[in-house]
């Protein structure tokens, strides 16, 4: 299994070189800009994408592998165990046991919490395979967590993005810049807001195949992207990572998965070879520890080309010692310059429950000096205990600082938990302070309570009322959806205690009940009310009904004394 494993995929020049051209032909309705070398590597001149919603990159823009699908269909074998593929194509679509379950349990999990998202498990494997050929053919224990880490190249601003650490090397080990982690390849910023617990133990680790799979989907679902429109995907891809050669590489094996895949043993998938880095001369893979040489033998660096055992002499050193090289100086980015975060004006945070909130948060990014900074990504983060989110179902939103520094969040939408909330802005990239703003979730109410009809309400005594009490709430003259009511049969107008005679209602055992909780207006704003019964007692009694937000009603109810029986007459 070891073998197959580390065994790299050699494709010949004929044969990828079609595929280049199949590729470019399917991408050319996807996306322009495509360009392919023989070895479906991208050139050094390749661009990222201008796509303005790729700008928050899953990865970081890290290296990714380049390898294209072969050109011969798969050929998916109808159950596991019945044999190893010996074909090219059969074996480029076996995907490692572990990896395809988690990818198809996402898809699981996202087809219930986002039905309109349409995400096929195919998009995540395809991802999986660009990013690290799927966790390094299947490299994971029974849990589904990489055997042993899978890193990107530190984002140093050499030949990379430049992100300053953000994570403390919680995630990656580093401590200066971040690196991609895991076998979908998150930078710890990232995968700070998008990380999810996809096997259900309480945990959210990058180096999980179910974890990472899970935060893949909901992170390629978000903004309301519906991955079945082309336009939506493209958006969706390019935002994992903002590149047109990414972009028509994932969907070439994209397709390629679509027309079938087999599962294989965990360990045993291939590897692709070409990565997007290979002119930086980077490896995403730890490096493996070099192998000690025996003492007696000579390392193989000094014999001469045709082996053989005999050695050449070690060449002499130079004879003038060469000027010291100067490390390249990366140009500061406008995020390097920020020192500070200020508030641009943010009114207070307040809405009712299930409606929008008026106000939006607004930061501006500023030097030490004071002065605007432009073109500097800000995150916003709802954090606390709420089901508040923003425009499009996040928690959290990017956005980009415009020329006046100033980065504005997407509008609030409050949930049905009441209460206060946090939303903590920071610049993406730059160790500086966040900015907290308090916002602020109140009940639904209503202000105004009336009955829909003016029947009057009489019952015989030890009967049931014919009528059943319904009420309309509103609030400031609109229908009042989802207000909270209580309905109570009173003693007397200023008693309102509850009665211990006359109507009452009857619980789900069918026991007397005469206070009503957790009632709630429906979408118009009304409320019916259960049936009501009466005891033996005649008289006039009181039904009163409070709303959250102060809205009252009192309504008479009647009941009438039973009509004495006549007695029977006599015999004579």
């Amino acid at each position: 299994m070891a073998a197959q494993f580390g065994r790299r995929v050699v494709k010949g020049a004929a044969t990828t070189a079609v595929a280049a051209v199949a590729v470019a032909a399917l991408s050319a309705s996807q996306a322009p800009g495509v360009t392919d070398t023989a070895q479906g590597r991208q050139n050094t001149g390749s661009q990222p994408s201008s796509d303005p919603d790729a700008d928050n990159s899953a990865t970081g823009n890290s290296p990714y592998y380049t390898d294209l699908p072969p050109l011969n269909s798969p050929t998916p074998t109808p159950t596991t165990g019945t044999g190893t593929p010996t074909g090219t194509g059969e074996t480029e679509a076996g995907i490692p046991a572990t990896v395809l379950d988690a990818y198809k349990k996402a898809e699981a999990a996202l087809g219930e919490s986002k039905p309109g998202c349409n995400l096929p498990w195919q998009l995540l494997a395809a991802i999986g395979k660009v990013e690290s050929g799927q966790a390094r053919g299947g490299r994971v224990n029974a849990n589904g967590t990489t055997i042993s880490p899978i890193l990107g190249p530190v984002l140093n601003g050499i030949g990379f993005a430049k992100i300053t650490d953000t994570d403390g090397g919680a995630y990656d080990g580093d401590t200066t810049h971040d690196r991609a982690v895991g076998p979908m390849q998150f930078i710890p910023s990232t995968w700070e807001w998008a990380g999810r617990d996809g096997n259900d133990d309480g945990k959210k680790d990058p180096n999980n195949i179910y974890d990472a799979a899970l935060a893949a989907g909901s992170y390629l679902c978000r903004f309301g992207w519906d991955l079945s429109d082309k336009a939506d995907l493209r958006r969706a891809i390019l935002s994992y990572n903002n590149s047109t050669h990414y972009l028509n590489t994932v969907l070439s094996w994209l397709e390629y998965y679509r027309k079938g895949t087999h599962e294989v043993p965990d360990g045993t998938g291939t590897l692709p070879s070409g990565r997007s880095d290979d002119n930086n001369g980077s490896n995403s893979s730890p490096t493996p520890t070099p192998t000690p040489t025996p003492p007696g033998t000579t390392p193989p660096s000094s014999q001469t080309p045709g082996g053989g055992g005999s050695t050449s002499p070690s060449p002499k050193p130079p004879t003038t010692t060469p000027p010291p090289s100067t490390p390249p100086t990366t140009p500061a980015t406008p995020t390097d310059t920020v020192d500070h975060l200020e508030d641009a004006g943010t009114a207070k945070l307040t809405a009712t429950a299930g409606d929008a909130f008026a106000e939006k948060i607004a930061i501006r990014t500023e030097t030490e000096a004071g002065k605007a900074v432009a073109k500097v990504r800000v995150r916003f983060t709802i954090v606390g205990d709420t089901d508040s989110v923003f425009t499009g179902g996040e928690s959290v939103a990017t956005v980009v600082t415009n020329s006046s520094g100033v980065a504005t969040a997407p509008a609030l939408k409050a949930g049905e938990k009441t209460g206060d909330f946090t939303v903590r802005a920071t610049v993406v990239g730059r160790a500086v302070s966040g900015l907290d703003y308090k916002a602020t979730v109140t009940a639904r109410q209503a202000d105004a309570l009336a009955r829909t009809s003016d029947t009057a309400l009489t019952c015989v005594a030890g009967g049931e009322f014919a009528d059943q009490v319904e009420l309309k709430a509103t609030y400031k003259g609109a229908a009042a959806d989802g207000v909270a009511a209580t309905a109570t049969l009173i003693k007397a107008t200023d008693d309102a205690t509850a009665n211990d005679k006359g109507p009452y209602f009857k619980d789900a055992d069918g026991k007397t009940v005469r206070t009503l909780a957790g009632l709630k207006t429906d979408a118009n704003g009304l409320l019916k009310l259960p049936k009501l019964y009466a005891d033996d007692t005649a008289g006039t009694f009181l039904l009163r009904v409070n709303t959250t937000g102060g809205a009252t009603l009192t309504v008479e109810l009647k009941v009438t004394a039973a009509p004495s029986s006549s007695p029977s007459p006599s015999a004579s």
